[in-house]
């Protein structure tokens, strides 16, 4: 059986040091009815994940006395998706399912025809929903390494990740390539793009010059799927799915 999962601050933990979560991961483990005596696990999402047996729960602390700390390499190679941003739940979705499938960072898009506008303060909430889903996917999915996720980008500063890319991949109703043939490097960085519902535009298909411009078989995907298959499709070529 999986040991409860939860995020927290492991920076300087030792084995026999007590590590104190607090807040919301707190009142997690009261919902979970967690017991002193219990055995967690506490990662802080950047590698590094602490085990131990709970001393002392409240309702806003869990105390976790150390019997291991657990370091895992960065994954490689690394892996980025910008999503063009979709409209409703698909949005969340999209973030679960690639925090999911082990992207390292996720880059939300404001491409020409995303039905979607951040903009203001709905800019704002709409991105602290996108980065609580990914804290909560990774956990869930008892990730040591949570995905970024980004401010929004721009056309430009999308071309420009796709340029320093080892691997850059748009997705496109129009691609002739296939993305099963594409040779995937151990390390470096591979970039996927991402478009809306309502297509790239030919504006942006230019401005991604030079990238891989694949289409994922077929069926037309939704903006919210089309990039875990992608990613599916490259990584199982490589050692993290090895």
């Amino acid at each position: 059986m999986s040991l409860p999962y939860f995020v927290g601050r492991v920076a300087g933990a030792a084995v026999g040091a007590a590590l104190v979560v607090e807040g919301d991961e707190a009142r997690h483990a009261v919902v979970r009815r967690v017991r002193v005596g219990e055995q967690v696990a506490v990662t802080d999402g950047a590698g590094t994940t602490a085990v131990g047996s709970v001393s002392e729960i409240t309702k806003s602390a869990l105390t976790v006395t150390v019997s291991a700390v657990e370091s895992a390499p960065a994954p490689a190679p690394h892996v980025t998706v910008v999503q063009a941003i979709p409209k409703g739940d698909r949005a969340e979705l999209a973030v679960e399912v690639l925090t999911e499938i082990g992207v390292d960072r996720i880059v939300p898009w404001q491409a020409s025809r995303c039905v979607a506008v951040w903009r203001g303060e709905r800019a704002g909430k709409s991105l602290a929903r996108w980065r609580a889903t990914a804290r909560e996917s990774g956990k869930q999915a008892r990730r040591a390494w949570h995905p970024e996720v980004t401010e929004p980008a721009s056309t430009a500063a999308v071309a420009a990740l796709l340029e320093g890319a080892d691997v850059a991949v748009v997705l496109h109703e129009t691609g002739e390539e296939s993305i099963s043939v594409l040779d995937v490097p151990e390390d470096g960085y591979v970039v996927i793009v991402v478009g809306p519902e309502g297509g790239i535009n030919e504006e942006e298909l230019t401005a991604f010059h030079g990238a891989h411009v694949v289409r994922m078989g077929e069926p037309v995907l939704r903006t919210s799927t089309a990039g875990v298959a992608a990613v599916a499709a490259l990584l199982s070529r490589t050692r993290r799915w090895g």
